[in-house]
């Protein structure tokens, strides 16, 4: 089973994105005939059957095993993955993209999000590689803003400058500032 499905056909949202579905889908976050899945949520097994057929489908649950019951060959099915992450770019750019003149707005902190997923759904599908992340909480006042901004920017400059060229494996280091709510 997968960590992490990145999601980013149209045709696989579509058959996740149904409330009953999702219902179903985490059910089988382990292995369960269709009868199972229909006693723990109320449905029939052919209504469930239903569903997992169009998850199956769309490559997001997978058949585990069959056996006989009552003459009835029943199959166990299983999700494909832990968690799914629904691309942005199944809907796409609505106008032009933002450019990094706009470092300071939320537009380009969103496209640079957009960017992060998409690398890290190409990482979490492959062999697992050494990465890490770092996040923390400050406290600005206004009159501090501008400051912080320009030592962070001096600071991140300095990283970039010294590890951003020469031989070795390559790495994106990612910053982003937002407001805590």
């Amino acid at each position: 089973m997968l960590d992490t499905l990145y999601i980013d056909t149209v045709e696989q949202a579509d058959a996740l994105l149904k409330p009953k579905r999702v219902q179903v889908l985490r059910q089988l976050a382990e292995p369960r005939t269709c009868t199972q899945v229909g006693q723990v949520l109320g449905d029939t097994p052919q209504a469930v059957y239903y569903h997992v057929k169009r998850l199956q489908a769309a490559g997001l649950v997978e058949l585990v095993s069959e056996h006989r019951v009552r003459g009835i060959t029943e199959g166990v099915y299983r999700s494909v993955a832990k968690s799914f992450w629904v691309a942005p770019s199944i809907v796409g750019r609505l106008g032009e993209p933002r450019s990094r003149d706009e470092l300071l707005g939320l537009g380009y902190l969103l496209d640079l999000t957009e960017s992060m997923q998409r690398d890290l759904a190409r990482l979490a599908a492959g062999p697992t590689l050494p990465s890490f992340g770092i996040a923390g909480d400050i406290r600005l006042s206004p009159e501090d803003g501008a400051a912080f901004v320009a030592e962070l920017q001096r600071a991140f400059g300095e990283v970039l400058s010294r590890y951003g060229s020469g031989d070795g494996h390559a790495f994106r280091l990612t910053l982003a500032c937002y407001p805590s709510t």
